[in-house]
């Protein structure tokens, strides 16, 4: 099988999930079998373009004339099966769909973020969850707010990009969702349940399980719709030293937070932003792991990264963490969510703590049935032979 894999790469200096998970799927499709024919693009070279390119990207989010040529080159080259799409913005453009179809080609496209209906993808604005532009026609309210990257402008043409493309999205083949909450969007969208596919995200396995550490471990982006403040509210309702140490691993806005209840009790230790082997050295010392965000994170790693671990996880009832966790599965749950209320998340934490140690070999055979590359890249291979079988 053959298949072009689309993306529009984040900027470096910007860390992206989705960019990493993009590179594994590519790596773990080859490792199957399949020959990926890469079509990326990525923000980075906006830079380094001509004054006319750089005069077109305005529109190109609509429109991108260049990418439509180059991919119909690349089909017409090497004939894939299939053109699987990650993120069209801004130099692929979802035109990426039509000018694949064109040439007979069925789509697959993963959902990462909320951008089929919300401007910044996120559902989130002024700290808190909104969907003032779901069921419009145009996102006024995202022109209002300035809700791409700060900016009416930009808003406005974001907004017109998601209108015009209303249709195109609607003509992609297949759909995966990386969590059930990714698919219920979709559904509200109109897309209809026979062209969704649940497929999370998979991570490498890390090996056995160490034992059980001690304590509570919060890593990743230190901003504020990760919750470290929710979990900081809750963590001081309880006295000092009561629940083991809680650990704060990262960097961002809200690093002067980390630091400043570590100087403020000796049962909260900031590590600093980590390498990836002082991520997992950070998780093998804990009990629980810990990821609050207060917007509908679609698919947090740091979740799969615990259960790969063997660490259960308390989280918040938003986004794909209650997917991930397994709040639904018949085997049961590895973990806890609580909603995202000091209050209520102050009250999880002994029992988080104290239900740790049964939930762990949970958390282990959560990751094993549901997110190890063999698992997932099985599921991924089965979207695209329903579409290219006869």
């Amino acid at each position: 099988m053959k298949v072009v894999v689309a993306h529009n790469r984040y900027r470096e200096a910007q860390p992206s999930g989705e960019n990493t998970m993009v590179d594994l799927e590519i790596a773990q499709l080859t490792a199957a079998g399949v020959e990926v024919v890469p079509f990326l693009r990525s923000s980075d070279e906006i830079p380094a373009m001509s004054k006319g390119a750089k005069a077109l990207l305005p529109i190109s989010p609509i429109y991108a004339p260049q990418a439509q040529r180059d991919l119909s080159r690349l089909i017409e080259t090497h004939r894939p099966d299939v053109l699987h799409l990650h993120n069209p913005y801004p130099l692929l453009s979802p035109w990426v769909v039509r000018t694949a179809h064109q040439h007979g080609v069925p789509v697959v496209q993963t959902v990462h973020n909320y951008r089929q209906v919300c401007s910044s993808g996120l559902y989130f604005r002024d700290k808190g969850i909104c969907h003032d532009c779901r069921g419009r026609a145009l996102g006024v309210p995202a022109i209002v707010h300035r809700c791409y990257r700060g900016s009416r402008v930009q808003s406005a043409l974001m907004a017109t990009t998601l209108a015009v493309h209303r249709p195109t999205w609607r003509s992609v083949d297949r759909f995966i969702a990386l969590t059930s909450a990714v698919a219920d969007h979709l559904r509200e969208y109109g897309i209809a349940d026979d062209r969704i596919v649940i497929k999370p995200n998979a991570i490498p396995d890390p090996g056995e399980p160490a034992p059980l550490g001690e304590g509570f471990l919060f890593y990743g982006r230190l901003s504020p719709e990760k919750g470290l403040g929710l979990l900081l509210d809750a963590w001081r309702q309880h006295p000092e030293g009561t629940l083991g140490p809680l650990r704060i691993a990262g960097d961002g806005e809200l690093r002067p937070l980390a630091e400043a209840a570590a100087r403020e009790r000796s049962d909260v230790e900031y590590l600093g932003p980590l390498d990836r082997p002082g991520v997992w050295a950070a998780v093998r010392s804990t009990a629980v792991v810990v990821a609050v965000p207060t917007w509908h994170d679609v698919l947090p790693t740091v979740v799969i990264e615990a259960l790969a671990a063997g660490r259960p996880v308390l989280g918040t009832a938003l986004g794909g963490v209650p997917y991930l966790i397994g709040m639904d599965h018949p085997a049961g749950a590895a973990g806890w969510v609580v909603p995202p209320d000091p209050a209520a998340l102050a009250a999880a934490l002994p029992t988080a703590r104290a239900g740790a140690a049964a939930l762990s070999p949970l958390a282990r055979a959560r990751y094993e049935h549901t997110f190890r590359p063999e698992v997932v890249t099985t599921q991924l291979l089965a979207t695209y032979a329903s579409l290219t079988t006869p």
